[in-house]
């Protein structure tokens, strides 16, 4: 079988014009990067504005595991397969980061026959938002540790610095520095940090705005530092609003390409769902909406964390409301769960399966709060059982679930014709009730409390000394409003990566917290979740090279 990258260099890509005139877009509506990809202009979004939602469809996952879940390539083969029943179908996701395809999980473009192309491009520069979204950031930080050097006039505590300076990268030495050593000239000596850049709150900003009005109320907002008398400053307050705004005004347009089968994919924005709220942009999804009668777009990682804050986040802020969720699952990650090694999930076991989908079990039971009708899907391997597959098919219909199995991977839309047919049955046959899961009018404990019992299970939530102050801080500050972004690991349920299936009787340990004012959360950061992850022993780096005709290899 050939790899992802080279089933990805071999397809023939249409020019993207002829991709979106289906669409009535023309190419006076975008911005060509070359031919395959584009940004949607600023004047075409403007004419969507009074045109018709279409269904909105999420693409959500059990926890991730070692096997292998597949969720964005079965995001990719819905869209495709939706294409091939001569659906009006559009797809959206987000950007991939670097640090992930340099380092273990891998790039987000798909996989096999359900892919996004270009994906060499896609995964490594792309159009450069990314780019545009770390220089935002470090110009902010720039501006900050000037404002101090040139007299400080806002009396900002030095040692209440709250703002950090972002990279692409996995970079573990960044995650504490110190800056401002030399001389006098060279500013004020003080301890700083690095975050991803996925994990910035300018990320977060970006993919929550409207248009580039929002954005720039949004970017003003921002909490940067505290002053010597504890009031928060902002970048507002240190003249930082227009210029990060100049640096982002196109990264704000959502970018367009396509599948290997040519359906429209519009890919932008890209914050983590272990760390930040894990959703694709706004303006991507709500533009897609009015494009298309069918939007298929995905949430990060498992339904705890990109489902949650797609949920009670992204659609409460955009006014989205879901109408059908696919929650993908495979046989030998289920067989993981419950406790079967990674060399042997290739092996017929129904007791370990019966053990580990209650994991699978916890997800329906999740999204169904929501109210939101739930389609499972199987990522079929060719080791998975016929008994093992009847049972998981049994399993979700007695929880008032359709299910279907997927073979995108291998198969492309075709493979994804079972899965595309249940789907539509439940929209046609099963109203959407979607809500929240928790009003923002309740105290900052109770919403956190709301989703570590009701969303991961918990039967305790404890705060550090250094939470509970901050709670008191952001309750004066008047931040108490605010949905709240659980940065979890996304491995388990709990705060615990080691506890795989439907852990009880866990405690959520909150070990710090900030507010993220312009993207409009508050961060509650759990167990040893770090926004800022290093690299394994043998990183995906050692893997990925160039050829002499300048084809990308080793990426996946």
């Amino acid at each position: 079988m050939k790899s992802d990258i080279e089933i990805a260099l071999e397809a023939k890509m249409n020019p993207i014009k002829d991709v979106i005139a289906p669409f009535g877009i023309t190419e006076d509506d975008i911005e060509l990067y070359g031919k395959y990809k584009a940004k949607l202009s600023n004047e075409y979004l403007n004419t969507l504005k009074d045109k018709k939602d279409g269904k909105l469809i999420l693409v959500t996952a059990i926890n991730p595991t070692p096997a292998g879940e597949g969720k964005t390539t079965t995001s990719v083969g819905l869209a495709d397969a939706f294409h091939k029943l001569n659906k009006n179908v559009m797809l959206a996701i987000r950007e991939p980061s670097l640090g992930p395809c340099f380092g273990i999980k891998g790039g987000a473009a798909g996989g096999g026959y359900a892919q996004v192309v270009p994906m060499d491009e896609l995964n490594l520069h792309f159009t450069g938002d990314f780019h545009a979204i770390t220089s935002a950031n470090n110009l902010l930080a720039a501006l900050l540790d000037n404002h101090i050097q040139q007299g400080n006039e806002k009396k900002i505590d030095t040692r209440s610095v709250v703002w950090k300076r972002c990279v692409d990268m996995n970079d573990r030495v960044l995650r504490n520095v110190i800056v401002g050593l030399g001389s006098k000239t060279d500013g004020f000596v003080r301890e700083d940090h690095f975050v991803i850049t996925v994990a910035s709150e300018i990320m977060a900003v970006l993919c929550l705005a409207d248009d580039m009005q929002d954005l720039k109320k949004r970017l003003a907002r921002m909490v940067v530092a505290y002053d010597y008398d504890g009031n928060p400053v902002t970048a507002e307050d240190i003249k930082a609003v227009g210029a990060m705004a100049a640096l982002l005004k196109d990264a704000i347009k959502p970018n367009i390409i396509q599948t290997l089968e040519h359906t429209p994919v519009l890919v932008h924005g890209g914050p983590f769902a272990n760390i930040a709220h894990g959703c694709n942009s706004v303006r991507a999804t709500k533009s897609a909406l009015k494009m298309a009668d069918y939007v298929i777009t995905e949430a990060g990682f498992g339904a705890d964390l990109g489902a949650e804050k797609f949920f009670d986040i992204k659609c409460r802020m955009a006014g989205l409301k879901p109408d059908a969720a696919v929650i993908v699952a495979t046989v030998r990650a289920l067989k993981y769960n419950g406790g079967v090694k990674k060399e042997d999930l290739s092996k017929e076991n129904l007791d370990a399966l019966k053990k580990g989908i209650v994991n699978l079990e916890k997800h329906i039971e999740n999204v169904q709060k929501y109210g939101v009708p739930v389609v499972v899907t199987l990522n079929a391997f060719v080791t998975d059982s016929d008994e093992e597959i009847a049972f998981i098919e049994k399993f979700c219909k007695d929880r008032d679930c359709e299910f279907a199995l997927s073979r995108v991977w291998e198969k492309g839309g075709e493979g994804g014709i079972e899965l595309a047919e249940k789907v539509l049955n439940t929209l046609e046959t099963k109203q959407s009730n979607f809500k929240p899961l928790y009003d923002v009018n309740l105290s900052i404990k109770e919403k956190i409390e709301a989703v570590a019992k009701e969303i991961y299970g918990a039967s305790s939530v404890s705060y550090s000394t250094a939470v509970e102050n901050e709670i008191k801080r952001l309750e004066k500050h008047g931040f108490s409003n605010l949905p709240v972004c659980m940065a979890k690991t996304q491995y388990s349920l709990s705060d615990n990566p080691a506890l795989l299936g439907k852990p009880e009787g866990f405690d959520i340990n909150i070990r710090d917290m900030y507010v993220s004012a312009g993207a409009g959360f508050i961060v509650a950061i759990t167990g040893s979740i770090m926004t800022m992850p290093g690299l394994s022993k043998t990183p995906a780096a050692y893997g990925i090279d160039v050829d002499d005709n300048g084809n990308i290899t080793g990426l996946f």
